[in-house]
């Protein structure tokens, strides 16, 4: 009796949900994987690769997203609302850390376990077989949580990795040939690795430091320190934005603390403004936690891994005083859709990102395997931007 009383409960809550999405959603299709993700990356403006991070074999997939969700034109016209598996394969270990190589169909994958990569072909017209083809050693044989990858568009291509600050390289990937390499005075792990020209990078580290370096030159790369107050022990995780130029990106640092502090590039020690987040920092799930601009929607941010939520952010009204913010936007879908018993694991979201080119347009992931692209409307009508030029794909982090 007390199971049918909780399954009621669980479908009016799921029930009042569909009903508030069709005003909180252009657009929402939803996905079962048989093993959840933390790796979602965009392959093309249509297809995005994801793949399981269980200790044992796992699937890498290359999804395309439902035709509904990409027409711009008499949706009600078109009937596919589902994703397809374009292409497919197997892993020996989990992926933990996955980056598409720009121009190719490759894709370089970390298992967490060490900094040694991956890479694979992501098959085409003569095969949907996604199979691996090499292999790139890290300098580590045993990493905290495993090597970050950045990769942006080259001839022949590169790639930008490593698990700690004095272990990034550039590589090429045909040859495996070591093109460049960090000259630091420290050893701290990483966060993430991200290209803000062709040529200059931003490395973040757990502390929150911040270092920005140029392939081109051996010089020592410029050092921010850490925001993190005296004697306060959180975790940090970075974004950066895009921009025509390094000097119009904005770095963003967010605290497992859930603070997030905004500077600009060309003043890392200082902050534009910065917010203390409305997130569930003691539901943090370290290795889950993604923080991220939209590339092509101003002054906004994303944040999850705290919880079972999507947050959305607008910065334009933060300060350069600590203030609270609450988010402009809350995807709760995966929550929502997963019925808790007393015995299960509370829903959390593995990973998410912007699409590259359509402005309030996301994909999200679960612990529970579900994956989620959806399309917000924004609340307060306008309180948001579009941007107009073309964005930088942004395949890097």
């Amino acid at each position: 009796m007390m199971g049918e009383v909780e399954d009621t409960e669980f479908d009016d809550v799921l029930d009042d949900w569909f009903i508030e999405s069709l005003k909180t959603y252009k657009d929402l299709h939803v996905y079962q994987l048989e093993h959840p993700t933390q790796v979602i990356e965009w392959t093309s403006g249509k297809t995005v690769c994801v793949a399981g991070f269980s200790p044992s074999k796992n699937e890498i997939l290359e999804l395309r997203l439902p035709l509904k969700l990409l027409a711009d034109e008499n949706k009600g016209l078109c009937a596919e609302r589902d994703f397809k598996v374009a292409n497919g394969g197997f892993t020996d270990g989990p992926v933990c850390c996955l980056r598409h190589i720009p121009g190719t169909r490759c894709v370089v994958t970390n298992d967490g376990l060490s900094s040694d990569l991956q890479v694979w072909d992501l098959g085409g017209d003569d095969s949907d077989v996604i199979r691996r083809t090499g292999s790139i050693q890290g300098k580590r044989s045993v990493s905290e949580r495993g090597s970050r990858i950045a990769a942006r568009l080259s001839t022949p291509p590169q790639i930008l990795h490593g698990a700690w600050t004095s272990d990034v390289q550039l590589t090429e990937l045909t040859s495996g040939h070591t093109l460049y390499s960090l000259e630091t005075d420290s050893a701290d792990p990483l966060t993430s690795l991200q290209f803000v020209s062709d040529t200059v990078f931003l490395a973040g580290c757990c502390s929150g430091s911040v270092y920005v370096a140029d392939t081109r030159t051996s010089a020592a790369p410029q050092l921010s320190p850490s925001p993190t107050s005296s004697g306060e022990a959180v975790l940090w995780w970075t974004d950066v934005s895009t921009g025509p130029h390094p000097s119009s990106c904005r770095v963003l640092r967010l605290s497992s603390s859930g603070r997030a502090v905004v500077s600009d590039l060309r003043n890392l020690g200082g902050a534009v403004c910065q917010a203390q987040l409305d997130v569930q920092t003691r539901l943090c799930n370290l290795d889950h936690v993604r923080v991220s601009w939209a590339p092509a929607l101003d002054d906004c941010l994303s944040v999850s891994g705290f919880s079972g939520v999507v947050q959305i952010f607008n910065t334009r009204f933060w300060r350069t005083e600590l203030q609270d913010a609450q988010p402009l936007f809350q995807h709760r879908g995966h929550v929502v859709s997963s019925p808790e018993t007393d015995n299960s694991v509370p829903i959390y979201v593995t990973s998410h990102t912007w699409h590259p080119e359509r402005p309030q347009t996301l994909l999200s992931a679960a612990s529970d395997g579900s994956v989620h692209v959806w399309d917000w409307v924004d609340p307060n009508g306008s309180g948001t931007k579009e941007r107009f030029s073309s964005p930088a794909t942004r395949g890097n982090k």
